[in-house]
């Protein structure tokens, strides 16, 4: 998409302006602030705004600009941080009751600290289900947050703040969170970019109770800011000894190579779940373009079968050791959604956890098996487009999970590798589709040149409401 509005303007081309003179950062902030203004109390997308602060950090990258000193590739860019995560002098409340916000902040998620190094600009923090712990968002302390595609639609979840913010030009960075498609499905349903990448690539801390199911990762309306960003989270941070070593990889470069000579699986419905018709049309359309960009594609399906049992004993067990220490009134406090997953979570034996890991072994065995054969796996990001809010699976479906109607995002935080989403068309009921892009172990660079090769040949729109 082509711009002139700050608020819309890619990070990449922010910072282009602002090394050429021709914008500020101070200029960016007001925009992004401005736009949070109009769009946030229809959206509920941000549940602290931090206005002064932000103006005060784009005076600063401002001033680093004119001297031709930006402190990194991102200096005076617009981001939100999603309320899970850690924020220097902000609360980290994760859409619960149940935390006290009258304590110290005083730590910085690694994250956080890189994007501060960065010279990223921070608004504030963007909403989130309690604890993250479904893939719709809404909370009993911040409320429900609302699609801009249409406002009585789910963005999706639980980065559905970040989901929410990103499309309509209330920041141009956005952190999310990915413990079984928290990234990809609000950025699915919302017609983002939005990427898990491999476990380990971004440090975390303090760890997640959700163990290494959970990742952090980056929400942008571009390919090339998703790249950026994820440039700029990946470097080293002592605090988690999970990280993978510093291996200085910059993701920005090799986006143009295109995917000539790539072999390419695709799985239209893998374990035969019904797909909305225009959300298999459009995946189908762009399968069609990346043969036509020169890939190679061949049907096949993700040995991924036993996913879903896999994933809610290891989520439900997590979920029930967050609560360990919960009094009963605060428990009272909680989304009853949630209670529920820590009552089955307490129901769960060792003997029952143990065979979880186990399977959780086997499916990563098979699926890096099945991808040695492939450069690249894509289906649909998932088999529904957004659903009414205040729902936690589509009234219709007669499901009742919100795992039941996401089966295609978790099995690749299970297995850790690398995946994407990306808009691939808008349905006739005015809701955006994604097609998920999953790469090998570690080969992020092969999905974000695929990504980055299909917005460049059918570059994605977004909602009136950003654009009105």
């Amino acid at each position: 998409m082509t711009t002139t509005d700050l608020a819309l303007m890619p990070a990449s081309e922010l910072v282009a302006l602002y090394r050429a003179g021709k914008a500020s950062p101070v200029e960016a902030t007001k925009a992004a602030l401005a736009r949070i203004d109009k769009h946030n109390p229809v959206l509920n997308a941000f549940n602290l705004v931090d206005a002064e602060s932000a103006l005060e950090t784009a005076k600063a990258s401002e001033a680093r600009w004119t001297k031709g000193a930006p402190a990194g590739p991102i200096d005076g860019v617009p981001t939100s941080i999603k309320d899970i995560v850690l924020t220097k002098g902000w609360p980290t409340l994760r859409g619960s009751k149940t935390v006290d916000p009258d304590q110290p902040w005083e730590d910085d998620a690694p994250c956080t600290a890189r994007l501060r190094e960065a010279g990223a600009v921070l608004l504030g923090k963007t909403t989130t289900p309690e604890y993250g712990w479904k893939g719709v968002t809404d909370s009993p302390l911040t409320g429900i947050t609302r699609n801009p595609w249409n406002p009585e639609k789910t963005p999706g979840g639980s980065s559905g703040g970040a989901a929410a913010a990103c499309v309509t030009g209330m920041g141009a960075l956005h952190i999310g969170t990915d413990g079984g498609g928290s990234v990809r499905i609000p950025a699915g349903l919302t017609g983002l970019f939005g990427m898990k990448a491999s476990y380990g690539v971004v440090p975390a801390w303090p760890p997640s109770p959700f163990g290494t199911l959970a990742n952090v990762g980056p929400m942008t309306r571009t390919v090339a800011d998703g790249a950026l960003m994820l440039t700029v989270l990946a470097q080293p941070d002592p605090r988690d000894w999970y990280a993978l070593p510093p291996l200085n990889r910059d993701f920005t470069q090799g986006l143009d190579e295109g995917v000539k000579g790539l072999k390419i699986a695709y799985a239209p419905a893998p374990g035969g779940v019904k797909v909305e018709p225009d959300i298999a049309a459009h995946v189908e359309s762009a399968v069609r373009l990346l043969e036509e960009l020169g890939a190679t594609v061949e049907r096949a399906d993700p040995p991924i079968e036993g996913a879903g049992d896999i994933f809610t004993k290891h989520w439900f067990a997590g979920a029930a050791f967050l609560a360990r220490t919960f009094t009963a009134e605060q428990k009272a406090l909680m989304d009853p959604g949630l209670t529920a997953c820590i009552e089955l979570g307490d129901r769960i034996t060792r003997a029952d956890y143990v065979a979880a890991l186990d399977g959780r072994q086997a499916l990563g065995f098979a699926l890096h098996a099945f991808m040695h054969d492939y450069d690249l796996l894509v289906m649909p990001t998932l088999p529904v487009t957004a659903f009414e809010v205040g729902e936690l699976a589509p009234k219709a479906s007669g499901e009742e999970q919100w795992v039941d109607w996401t089966p295609w995002t978790y099995p690749f935080n299970l297995s850790r590798q690398p995946a994407a989403t990306v808009p691939c068309g808008v349905c006739g009921n005015g809701l955006p589709a994604g097609l998920q892009i999953i790469g090998a172990l570690h080969d992020e660079e092969t999905v974000l040149r695929a990504a980055a090769a299909f917005e460049a040949a059918r570059p994605w729109a977004l909602p009136p409401m950003a654009t009105a």
